[in-house]
């Protein structure tokens, strides 16, 4: 069973599993259902997190979850890491909206 609150906020809610559970190019149909989805990093996380075999999880196909997990094979919780770096993200978005510079960057030469 999926768990998390997250559960009930996919943009797959309504749609028929069969969809989210194919092969080849109705793949990529899948995917883009997770386009745009407000818990794509939480289904994502989870699905890395459980090591889920079959189906379109936060928009990657089981080949590309298996090709993420083999080039990171520390991270210990992927929720955890994905929550940082969305945290790191809006930070930065924040920061940039209040025109504060980048960390690390300076203003070009006039």
């Amino acid at each position: 069973m999926v768990g998390g609150s997250w559960v009930s906020s996919g943009r797959c809610r309504t749609a028929n599993a069969e969809e989210l559970f194919v092969v080849g190019a109705a793949q990529n149909r899948a995917k883009a259902l997770c386009a745009g989805c407000p818990v794509r990093a939480e289904c994502l996380a989870y699905a890395l997190d459980e090591r889920v075999e079959y189906g379109v999880w936060g928009g990657m196909t089981e080949r590309e979850r298996r090709a993420l997990l083999r080039r990171r094979p520390t991270v210990e919780s992927w929720a955890v890491l994905l929550r940082a770096a969305r945290r790191d993200h809006e930070a930065l978005a924040d920061a940039e909206r209040e025109g504060v510079p980048r960390h690390g960057t300076r203003p070009c030469a006039q």
